[in-house]
């Protein structure tokens, strides 16, 4: 079974900087989109990055400028830079992709991460 593993959450002031990583224990044959996700406490979750296969990347307008999406084969990153109080969410990350050996199309979500700014 596929998992995802989040890390590189944690407390941090305003005005700083965290990267997240997602690694996929699975081997991705081919990738349809990878994204980081996050639910605040009494929210819903809402998308914060996605980038698709072929490289094109969105962002949810609150982060635009401050936080960037990446890959590399089985993990995504995402840098956060110039953290606001209002970033305090658990972060989770998203992987729709076509996994080895089975070949079979699966979706998969972390089990997600902390990240906590102090003003």
């Amino acid at each position: 079974q596929v998992q995802l593993v989040e890390s590189g959450g944690g407390l941090v002031q305003a005005g700083g900087s965290l990267r997240l990583s997602c690694a996929a224990s699975g081997s991705i044959f081919r990738f349809t989109a990878m994204g980081w996700y996050r639910q605040a406490l009494g929210k819903q979750r809402e998308l914060v990055a996605r980038i698709v296969s072929g490289g094109s990347t969105n962002y949810a307008d609150s982060v635009k400028g401050r936080f960037t999406i990446s890959n590399a084969e089985n993990t995504v990153y995402l840098q956060m830079n110039s953290l606001k109080p209002e970033d305090t969410a658990v972060y989770y990350c998203n992987v729709n992709a076509v996994w080895t050996p089975d070949l079979r199309y699966l979706e998969v979500w972390g089990q997600g991460t902390l990240v906590t700014v102090s003003s």
